[in-house]
């Protein structure tokens, strides 16, 4: 956890107005103030995370919920065709503001946005002893 209070803890102390949209005890949701499209919200856990696997199980299937809960609202509400769902975890990663966030697109035929494949940049070409010792790695990790 950051030690330093974010602008989204500032917006869930209602120090910073936002269009909230979306309120439980845990979570909060509100439309990005730099959308990247119409209807672009931003889903939080109102605990400051800074990463994904920092969160409890609970707050973590709280803010999934959300997600489930808003995502074809924003969609409806936006008029769009699609909804991409993307969480940049880690300033590595792209993420800006360090606290969990998870960002609902909303996306239109030709509006230029590529794949979520096309943020990483060149794609790394793994043998297959590689892709399996990845695997392993992850499947034998602890929580």
């Amino acid at each position: 956890m950051s030690d330093d209070e974010t602008i989204f803890e500032k917006i869930i102390a209602r120090e910073i107005p936002a269009r909230i949209v979306y309120e439980t005890d845990a979570v909060l949701a509100f439309l990005d103030a730099n959308p990247l499209a119409p209807g672009h919200t931003l889903v939080v856990p109102k605990e400051a995370y800074e990463r994904v696997g920092e969160m409890p199980d609970d707050v973590a299937s709280e803010v999934f919920a959300a997600v489930h809960e808003l995502t074809p609202k924003v969609e409806d509400a936006a008029n769009a065709d699609a909804v991409t769902v993307g969480i940049n975890d880690g300033e590595a990663a792209g993420q800006e503001v360090p606290h969990v966030h998870v960002h609902l697109v909303p996306r239109f035929e030709g509006d230029g946005g590529g794949p979520i494949h096309a943020v990483a940049g060149d794609r790394p070409d793994l043998s297959d002893e590689e892709l399996d010792a990845i695997a392993d790695e992850i499947s034998d990790a602890e929580a």
